[in-house]
């Protein structure tokens, strides 16, 4: 029987890598997003249209069982704290927290149903390093972070749950600050490893998480090219 994978925002970026890499390993994949449709076409894909804020979960449309549950969704609101208003931050949690929340109450009961079910959520490099204009993304993906670990105490040893915590990736989010030659020198630049991440990289790590990695759980795993860790001199 094939493993079967649900992706929440498979549109581009991140979840499309994603997609693409557990559809090359032989998955079932089911993605849900506003836009399904800009999804990677690929066989043995299902996409479901669905708006995070708007609707309710869309369990009916789930197939019985899931083997893994990918939660992308997010956003760079990056502005000084006293330019952020209330509503900028409840933005942030609904989107970060609580699309999450909604997306892993929703299809808990079939990911019980498989034998050893795995969850991936993603939070930022922003949340163990602090980096000015932040304040916003950060806060909802700190409460995503403990998210992460309270279900993998909560949900061991069926399903195990893990984030990862990229630094700044080649995705269409990013393209402002991304959008010149000069700027992704100057962000490769800011990295120990001199360079910023591709979806690729964290599609991979996303993977081996889901699919590879039994003896993990409770983990937010850096790929941030050594930024939160190092200091060269």
């Amino acid at each position: 029987m094939s493993s079967h994978y649900l992706i929440v925002g498979a549109s581009s970026g991140i979840g499309a890598a994603l997609l693409e890499h557990l559809v090359a390993d032989g998955a079932s994949v089911t993605h849900l997003s506003r836009e399904p449709e800009r999804a990677p076409d690929l066989p043995n894909t299902t996409g479901i249209r669905w708006d995070i804020r708007k609707e309710p979960f869309p369990g009916e449309s789930l197939p019985e069982r899931l083997d893994g549950l990918a939660y992308c969704p997010g956003g760079i609101r990056l502005r000084p704290f006293e330019r952020l208003k209330e509503q900028d931050f409840n933005d942030e949690w609904e989107i970060n927290l609580m699309g999450a929340v909604r997306t892993l109450q929703g299809a808990l009961p079939a990911l019980k149903r498989s034998d050893a079910a795995s969850v991936l959520l993603f939070s930022t490099v922003a949340v163990q390093t602090g980096m000015p204009f932040h304040a916003a993304v950060a806060a909802a993906k700190g409460a995503v972070e403990g998210l992460t670990r309270a279900l993998a105490a909560e949900f061991a040893p069926s399903i195990r749950v893990n984030a990862i915590a990229p630094t700044l990736t080649d995705t269409p989010l990013a393209e402002r600050l991304l959008g010149s030659d000069e700027k992704r020198q100057a962000a490769a630049e800011r990295h120990p490893l001199k360079r910023i991440n591709v979806p690729q990289d964290v599609a991979r790590t996303g993977v081996w998480l889901l699919r590879d990695a039994t003896s993990v759980t409770g983990q937010v795993i850096a790929l941030d090219a050594g930024l939160s860790s190092l200091r060269l001199l």
